[in-house]
Order: structure tokens, then sequence, then C-alpha cells
């Protein structure tokens, strides 16, 4: 009588514990922005690295929550561009980024029970950016506060000055390799559709020459326009509003890369048996 209560006891017990659902992961690779100041996928000459810390919790065998943090710095410059009108703007741009984002991941098979599975992800995500660009001095200016089409002077009240931390929507997707029941290792792509086409700081139109140097100075003017820094460039500052960016169309960022998680604890999974060890005792009747 006593053994049956303590079987029963030790069911209870063992039932209210959660399995150990719980991964750390980091996540490296390569990244790159799509905007007015870059051309193709993964542009060879303005591609940087990325680095990453994740928290994943499986709320259910096919879907993880996911939250991390990712670092990488985007770039884009004219000079590289295959278009001869492009590279005569010869407008350039760095930024450093920080993300923290929170993911849903699917998962098209049970990596409890398969080793291999495709899988799904989307959520937010919000990030920080600051671009700047070297002068032709190679002073290193932070663009934003310039004004350079604008943003915020009284003459284009249709031009807002943008925040620089927004909010952005990752989704993408990967393939994820199960090397045993603690480490997991994932290719993936993911792109972060964003609301601001300034991420560059290069949208509609240039700002009248006078208006910019009465507001904001010389340095603004010169960092607006670019042309005139280049070897046979035209000096002239282009008319007001003459186009400088494309305004349809939002900037981009995406990152390809490995994402290795470890999952904590000692309970866990059987591995490829989908049974839960929950490290309690057995008990023989």
């Amino acid at each position: 009588m006593v053994k049956n209560w303590l079987v029963v006891c030790l069911m209870l017990v063992c039932s209210s514990v959660y399995p150990q659902n719980f991964h750390i992961g980091i996540f490296g690779g390569a990244s790159a922005y799509q905007g007015d100041l870059t051309e193709g996928i993964l542009p060879k000459k303005t591609t940087n690295g990325v680095i990453g810390l994740t928290v994943n919790y499986e709320l259910m065998d096919n879907l993880v929550l996911r939250g991390g943090i990712n670092y990488t710095i985007l770039s884009g410059a004219d000079r590289y561009s295959n278009n001869d009108s492009l590279r005569a703007r010869n407008l350039s741009f760095e930024t450093k980024l920080v993300e923290g984002n929170v993911l849903a991941e699917f998962y098209l098979m049970n990596l409890n029970y398969q080793k291999f599975s495709p899988y799904l992800f989307a959520g937010l995500a919000v990030f920080h950016f600051n671009p700047y660009a070297y002068s032709a001095s190679g002073q290193q200016v932070y663009l934003k506060p310039l004004s350079t089409e604008g943003q915020g002077l009284s003459q284009y009240p249709d031009r807002k000055p943008y925040k620089l931390t927004q909010l952005a929507i990752p989704f993408g997707g990967g393939v994820k390799y199960a090397f045993s029941e603690k480490w997991r290792l994932g290719l993936e792509f993911g792109l972060r559709k964003l609301f601001t086409d300034y991420l560059d700081d290069v949208s509609t139109s240039y700002a009248d020459a006078n208006d910019l140097l009465a507001a904001k100075g010389q340095l603004a003017v010169d960092m607006a326009y670019r042309g005139d820094e280049l070897p046979n460039g035209n000096p002239a500052y282009p008319a007001k509003a003459a186009q400088r960016g494309g305004a349809n169309f939002k900037d981009w960022y995406y990152f390809l890369g490995l994402h290795l998680t470890y999952r904590l604890g000692s309970g866990g999974l059987n591995f490829m048996k989908g049974e839960k060890g929950y490290g309690c005792p057995s008990v023989p009747l």
C-alpha cells in the first residue's frame, strides 16, 4: 500500500516538472541591405558579417519561440554600381546596427524524431541604426543631423526627421540538423521588412543647396551631393527637387548564416525516441 502511494506521488511530482525545453544559441553569417546604394543580393563589396545570441523555448514539438539580439554593420556605395549615373552621384553610407527580435519557428518535421527538418520563422524586431559617411577629407560624419534631403526644415514640411530606433518584421526560413539530443545546427536566410526608406539616408530628391547651407551649414551641402568629388565629376549642385533616391520602396536588410543551439538541463528528451526524460527515479513494484 505504501509502495503504491509512493509510486502515485512520484508520478504526480514528475508530471509537474517541465521538460528541458530551453536552448541557448549563437548565430553568425553574412549581412547586407537592399536600398538606393546597392545592387543585387549579398553584393561582394558591401556584404559584412553578423553575430548574434539567442534563447529558444520549445512550445511544442514543431513550434519554437526564439528571442535574440544581433549586431552587424551595413553599408552601400555608388562607386560599386554598374550604372554610370549612379556612380556619378557618388553617395555612400555605413551604419552599425543592433537588433532585438522575438520569432516563432515552425518546423515541418519533428526534430525529436527526425535529424533533419526545413523550418519557417516570422516575428517582430526592433533595431537601432545611425547612418554615417566619410567626407572628402576622411572625416566620419553622421548624416541624420545634416538633414541631407531637407528633413525637418520648414521649407519641406512633408519630410519629417527619421527615427534611429524603429520596428521591423523579420521572416525567412532554413533547414536544421539535430546532431544529438542537445546540439542542433540550422542554415537560415532571414529578411527584415522595414518601415523607413532612410536606412541609407537616401530616399527622395535634393533639397535646395541654399536651404541646407542656411539651416545646417556647408558640411550638409557637401554630404548631400558628392559628385563634385570625383575626377571630372560635375561640380554643380543639382537643382532643387532633382531625383536623389527612390522613395517608392522601403529599405530592407537581411542575414544569411548558421544558428547553433544547445539544449539546457540534464532531463531533456531521449533523442530519436520521442520519450520525455524528467530524471525521475524508477520504483520497482
